[in-house]
């Protein structure tokens, strides 16, 4: 690769650096994501160690290339420039050494696969990377063999960060943490409460974005360091359900992440893909909301559990006590108030569905209520129930249950995207019709007369304004 070719930004970057006679090191993440086999082409950031002074360098980078200049630890000396290009956004970040050398700066880093360094000033136009990575042999043999290994025994205690980051890289790149590594863990996993919430999130989210959930997700279980992260989804541990299941509801929730990775792997459809990648805040994808839904889905279990007097296990309501466990989960993370009811939505309704397959044709008000109550989730919450439903192979689960619910499921996920193609049925009376026209007082009631003469509408029950507004006079007296 000929990263000054590609790259003309980073002459700027030399020429600078030359100028103020400053030790420059491209490091981490972009060399080893170009030797891996095959390369990975989806990095967009680029770190540099810097001698000294790293964030007056950012500064007058971010202002040469025109990029907008970020500070990120003015105590550790840390900085971003991030430059919009026509291939999408570039960072650039920057940070002073962390040891007088930068021998000693790359033993403070986080993992040896992220020690690859190379001297900005010894590159010249034309020049491929790999000559000079070739010698680092201890980071290009771990990168080769797949291996996640701490570059030193303070890297968990320099930044407990890493105690997470370890099973983000295990998720998007498929590696193994070897067993020292993983020891240190397992030793230090009460040290990531050090952590902002704001950092533990953006790697936990890497997890959910990635092919490899659930088998990172259990790994991180079986360190202690999930029960770090989210103490409130220990109490699912042990917990039997009734007969229509055959797992606990731990055991349960990451096997609906694993049903529904199987269902996304099976169903490549254009529509649906675009959906589930559209990005709900933050960087975040709906499909990794998704997952955590999966996960959190049965959270209020434990609490809502009963013996029924028959001798059947309930968990009446448990539905909205998990809807609101996960917002609280989605708070503590600090996620946007958009991801915030998205999760809290999925988990609230993913009974929803299977209510509607307790029918053999379920009726249109029905449907209608529920794409009303489901809104843009509906394709969440029904994919989120397809996969409950698949974890779900208890002795009193049969094979016309699983079926019929597929039988029902699809064609509503198939209805979704037609009706999001179609033009929005226009309203027949709005608040003003209300109060002009029926001389009604606004209220609360507002919300439910313009709800049911909504779903009459759409029903074929009323088609003109002077008919909704009969039924909505009807409904006002009653």
């Amino acid at each position: 690769m000929n990263i000054i070719n590609r790259f003309p930004e980073l002459l700027s970057l030399q020429a600078l650096a030359r100028k103020k006679r400053l030790q420059v090191y491209l490091v981490g993440g972009f060399l080893r994501d170009r030797v891996l086999t095959p390369p990975k082409e989806t990095g967009r950031d680029f770190d540099f160690a810097v001698s000294k002074n790293a964030i007056p360098l950012a500064r007058q980078f971010a202002k040469i290339i025109k990029g907008a200049f970020v500070l990120l630890d003015k105590e550790s000396g840390c900085a971003r420039v991030a430059k919009k290009r026509s291939d999408g956004l570039w960072t650039y970040d920057f940070s002073d050494f962390r040891a007088k050398t930068l021998a000693k700066d790359l033993l403070k880093r986080d993992f040896t696969i992220n020690t690859l360094h190379v001297d900005i000033l010894s590159l010249k136009t034309g020049d491929s990377l790999e000559p000079f990575l070739a010698l680092q042999k201890k980071p290009l043999s771990d990168i080769k063999a797949k291996i996640i290994r701490m570059a030193s025994l303070e890297a968990f205690s320099d930044d407990p960060l890493r105690l997470l980051r370890a099973y983000s890289l295990k998720a998007q790149l498929g590696f193994k943490i070897d067993r020292p590594t993983l020891l240190s863990i397992k030793k230090y996993c009460h040290l990531i409460h050090q952590v902002s919430p704001e950092r533990v999130r953006e790697e936990f989210f890497k997890i959910l974005e990635s092919p490899r959930t659930v088998d990172t997700i259990k790994a991180i279980d079986s360190v202690g360091l999930l029960w770090e992260i989210m103490p409130q989804v220990k109490i699912m541990a042990q917990v039997k359900q009734g007969g229509y299941h055959h797992l606990d509801v731990w055991a349960h929730s990451l096997e609906t992440i694993a049903q529904l990775e199987k269902i996304l792997q099976e169903n490549k459809n254009p529509q649906l893909e675009a959906y589930l990648n559209e990005e709900i805040a933050g960087g975040h994808s709906r499909k990794a909301i998704l997952k955590f839904a999966c996960l959190l889905h049965d959270t209020g279990k434990p609490d809502t559990k009963r013996k029924e007097p028959d001798g059947r296990t309930s968990f009446h309501g448990h539905e909205h006590v998990g809807g609101r466990i996960a917002r609280v989960i989605a708070r503590q993370f600090l996620m946007s108030t958009r991801e915030t009811h998205s999760l809290e939505d999925m988990v609230t309704l993913h009974l929803r569905p299977g209510y509607l397959s307790n029918f053999k044709k379920p009726s249109d008000r029905m449907i209608f209520r529920f794409f009303r109550d489901a809104r843009d989730e509906a394709v969440s919450i029904l994919l989120l129930s397809l996969a409950d439903q698949y974890a779900t192979r208890g002795p009193l689960t049969t094979e016309y249950d699983v079926s019929h619910h597929e039988k029902i499921t699809w064609p509503l996920i198939k209805e979704y995207f037609r009706k999001k193609s179609e033009v929005p049925c226009q309203p027949l009376i709005n608040g003003h019709d209300l109060i002009k026209t029926l001389k009604l007082k606004p209220g609360p009631v507002f919300a439910r007369i313009l709800s049911k003469v909504e779903e009459a509408q759409h029903l074929g029950k009323v088609t003109t304004k002077k008919e909704a507004l009969a039924l909505a006079r009807k409904i006002s007296k009653g």
